[in-house]
């Protein structure tokens, strides 16, 4: 993460813990190194403290006894207190469509992704330890987790008409793969009827996600509660039936401010705009697309924006699209196919895949950002692309349709904008 070292004192010795670094405890002149500091900046400390009064006494500059008083029972509550309360910043990831495989109505299935495999099989073990440094780790989930074929959508034209169904392991895959929260609001929701969009939100909340999705009570909005007690709400909207409207802005601003009461951070999923490579503008206009209106990107993110929300993860365009940042809030206007397998356009800028690597503080302001570069080739699947090439077009896009942000992507993919 990008957070700052924090201290705990205690008399005169002091714990101190740094994102990326490890504790070291100052014994009778003897510092002695904990152990390596997890993803939320705590550690066990009753474990630390015992290595660290067995190495005291092993050098000769503590007793057992005058260890146990400085580090009493208390002391460790404090410590872990103090590790807790003291996160300043928060690591917040991002992308785009999942569908990574359906086996509806004929099998097109990554012969890799089964139970029990590990992720970093396919996505590479460089991705899968990003993901896992993440607090919280969004990503959009298109189509279902079902079993059955009842209630199919009929599709008249299979051009343009699909219909995703995977098995429910996927969810516990895309878990040990680091995510930590799904949208599910999106055109693929209802491709089994409301039995199968039931089935899907059960699947993911099973396997520990915090989903939403669903226009009904107990699935528009969810919280993920950290470590240290932060909760991060998501609320997720889409365009069709059954779902929180992306065209509804007086409803999305009064779901993202219930959501705000709730939460300390609040994530905005969105499935918004035209689809396909030559949709890759950010309009400021209404988007319609199959004679179906898609909503206006822009006025939905900053709306909410100005209602609570602090970051706003788009998708539902297949490609990317720009990124800004309105009133110190990060927005995605596409992020494009995250996990795609089988029958998805990958071609040029459609296989570009760009992963939102944000940190914010308590209050959801935005601290630093990155777009960390990715890719998917034919059949699909993504892997980490070291040439930089979606960062590069997200900055493109970004200086073109909104200029007025002040958007640059240095060559690692670092974020500067205009504040």
């Amino acid at each position: 993460m990008f957070g700052p070292v924090v201290g705990a004192l205690f008399g005169r010795k002091t714990i101190r813990i740094g994102a990326v670094a490890a504790i070291a405890v100052l014994v009778g002149g003897v510092t002695v190194t904990l152990g390596p500091i997890g993803n939320s900046g705590s550690v066990e400390l009753g474990a630390a403290i015992a290595s660290a009064k067995e190495a005291a006494v092993a050098a000769g500059q503590g007793q057992p006894d005058a260890f146990s008083q400085a580090f009493d029972e208390k002391s460790a509550t404090d410590a872990q207190a103090a590790t807790q309360s003291e996160q300043s910043s928060y690591r917040i990831i991002g992308v785009g469509d999942i569908m990574m495989g359906s086996d509806y109505p004929s099998p097109r299935m990554d012969p890799k992704i089964k139970p029990g495999a590990d992720p970093a099989d396919v996505i590479g073990t460089e991705m899968k330890q990003l993901f896992q440094s993440g607090d919280v780790v969004f990503g959009n989930f298109e189509g279902t987790l079902y079993t059955s074929s009842a209630g199919a959508k009929y599709c008249r034209n299979p051009r343009v008409c699909y219909v995703f169904r995977s098995p429910p392991f996927h969810a516990a895959y895309l878990k040990d793969a680091g995510f930590t929260m799904m949208s599910n609001a999106n055109n693929h929701a209802r491709d089994f009827g409301e039995a199968g969009r039931t089935a899907t939100f059960n699947n993911l909340r099973e396997a520990g996600f915090a989903v939403s999705g669903a226009d009904q009570p107990g699935r528009r909005m969810a919280v993920q509660t950290l470590e240290d007690g932060t909760r991060v709400s998501l609320v997720s909207f889409g365009h069709n039936p059954g779902l929180p409207k992306v065209h509804n802005l007086a409803g999305v601003r009064s779901l993202v401010s219930q959501a705000q009461a709730k939460s300390d951070i609040v994530v905005v999923s969105c499935h918004i705009g035209a689809e396909g490579s030559k949709y890759n503008r950010v309009t400021r206009s209404t988007e319609t697309f199959l004679g179906e209106n898609r909503g206006n990107p822009m006025a939905f993110a900053r709306a909410a924006v100005d209602a609570g929300a602090d970051a706003v993860f788009c998708h539902g365009p297949h490609i990317p699209r720009a990124i800004e940042v309105y009133k110190g809030r990060f927005i995605a206007y596409s992020l494009g196919n995250f996990w795609t397998y089988g029958r998805f356009n990958l071609s040029g800028h459609n296989g570009l895949v760009p992963i939102a690597d944000i940190d914010v503080a308590k209050d959801g302001s935005l601290v630093g950002a990155r777009i960390v570069s990715a890719r998917q080739d034919r059949p699909g699947g993504p892997y980490i692309d070291t040439t930089g090439a979606a960062a590069r077009r997200v900055a493109e896009l970004s200086r073109r349709d909104i200029p007025e942000s002040g958007i640059s992507i240095a060559a690692d993919g670092t974020v500067s904008w205009k504040k």
